[in-house]
């Protein structure tokens, strides 16, 4: 992070960027022409502008303009390939072209109400006033296209320079106008490493409990993407320190009060930091949203579970399950899907499992049940196991990972010989039912789990044998058999 001034970047950088960019995407130049025809000017706006300036443009492009939404939509609907007006009242006319998103924004010189996140919309004038009302000075530049002149009144430039998160207008006035601006601070700071400005942190702090006018919805999908951006440590700290997180996850800064069990860090909550900072370093193929998750949250059950020893120590018994439970909880009322919260919370309480494989004293039923119990889960719980291996004793630390190895060579060799991936009953629920002369109900189900969990106990049965434990276990249920 940059800890003095650094020098502005260049016009030919900036000169580049707006090359670049309409190389990139050439409908910015058709686009620009139609507008200028009928005497409107049309600048690309915010993110895009941002984003080719770091050399990473995409295919999302953002405009704003001094023309109203319906000589937009005059201007736009035979050329566009699609066209939509769901956001027409607050003035966007979206579109498709040949590829690309498009957004047209009438200027805005917006004012809210500060109780909700509704503005009232007025258009403006200019692009300066426009400009003024956006979040952070690194997306309130533009580039005027039939001039392709650039527009960057509030230091946009420079803080891209710095690496520096501000905000054009006082943080408090743009805090208040829209509370989830805070969050997207924490965003910007993971997605870019970028550094909040002081009068940034100063702001979130004093006004974090604004963000409780802010939709569940809203604050899940900022931290989503806060959480698979490139620096999530950084935006989580950000998060705990101004206390937004007391707000949106206060399972994390309530990890701060406890000491792990290994006291290798200072407390469960750097362990965490930690442990994610691992998980992200075995991902293949880009941001995982449920490992992150569950590396981020997989020790939450401790304080609830923290027990101080006699001599000094201190356990957290079963705080997986307690941990499970509260992971549910949390995403639940976050309104992440029923898949990542199964997934994640399934995670969470399977993450201590490895620690009783000791030496490899598991049997080839436990290597079985551990892989059975995982299902689909079993490759990002194998990242998760090996990332909470945080031992600053390089000894220790070599041995659990040889430990973690060998059980990985062992699912692999008895996967190979049984396929594991499909562990199912030697019997299925139609010979059940037709051994035991039964029709479907309650009977087949127990017959079809005790069936799996012999399986998963002594492996592959010969059909005859299957059959036999079949009838045994049924005696004992009281149901008549075959003799």
């Amino acid at each position: 992070m940059p800890g003095s001034k650094s020098p502005a970047l260049s016009d030919s950088v900036r000169e580049n960027a707006v090359v670049e960019l309409l190389r990139l995407a050439p409908v910015t130049e058709e686009l620009a022409a139609r507008f200028a025809e009928a005497g409107h000017r049309l600048y690309l706006v915010g993110g895009p502008v941002r984003d080719a300036m770091l050399g990473r443009p995409g295919n999302d492009l953002d405009f704003t303009t001094d023309a109203r939404p319906q000589q937009v939509l005059s201007l736009v609907r035979s050329w566009a390939d699609a066209v939509w007006e769901t956001g027409i009242a607050y003035g966007t006319v979206g579109l498709a072209k040949d590829g690309h998103q498009l957004e047209v924004t009438t200027f805005r010189a917006d004012s809210y109400d500060r109780v909700s996140r509704n503005p009232e919309v007025t258009f403006g004038d200019s692009i300066e006033a426009d400009l003024l009302r956006r979040d952070f000075t690194v997306n309130a530049m533009a580039v005027e296209l039939s001039e392709r002149r650039f527009v960057d009144p509030y230091g946009g430039t420079q803080a891209l320079a710095d690496k520096v998160l501000d905000t054009p207008a006082t943080p408090q006035e743009s805090f208040a106008d829209d509370p989830l601006r805070m969050l997207r601070a924490a965003r910007f700071v993971s997605q870019l490493g970028f550094t909040p400005a002081p009068r940034v942190v100063e702001a979130m702090t004093s006004m974090a409990g604004e963000i409780t006018r802010i939709t569940v919805e809203r604050v899940q999908t900022e931290l989503s993407k806060l959480l698979c951006g490139a620096y999530p440590n950084l935006g989580i700290e950000l998060l705990v320190t101004t206390g937004l997180a007391a707000h949106v996850l206060p399972e994390l800064p309530a990890m701060r009060l406890e000491i792990d069990e290994h006291h290798q860090h200072k407390d469960v909550y750097q362990h965490s930091l930690v442990v994610l900072d691992q998980a992200i370093a075995q991902e293949e193929d880009g941001p995982d949203l449920i490992l992150r998750l569950a590396a981020l949250l997989h020790d939450i059950g401790k304080p609830a579970t923290r027990r101080f020893e006699e001599g000094g120590g201190v356990s957290f018994h079963h705080h997986e399950v307690v941990g499970a439970k509260m992971v549910r909880k949390r995403l639940r009322e976050l309104k992440y899907s029923k898949e990542i919260i199964t997934d994640v919370s399934q995670l969470v309480f399977l993450h201590l499992r490895f620690h009783g494989y000791g030496k490899g004293e598991w049997t080839d039923s436990a290597v079985r049940r551990y892989v059975t119990d995982a299902g689909p889960l079993l490759s990002r719980l194998h990242k998760l196991v090996r990332a909470d291996c945080t031992t600053r004793n390089k000894r220790k630390a070599q041995l659990l990972q040889r430990t973690y190895d060998e059980l990985e060579e062992r699912i692999a060799r008895i996967a190979a010989e049984e396929d594991l991936a499909r562990v199912r009953p030697d019997l299925d629920g139609n010979e059940i039912m037709r051994l035991l002369n039964v029709p479907p109900g309650p009977i087949v189900g127990k017959a079809w789990t005790f069936l799996k969990d012999l399986r998963l106990d002594r492996g592959p049965l010969e059909h005859d044998e299957a059959v036999a434990e079949l009838f045994a276990w049924a005696r004992e249920q009281g149901v008549d058999v075959p003799e």
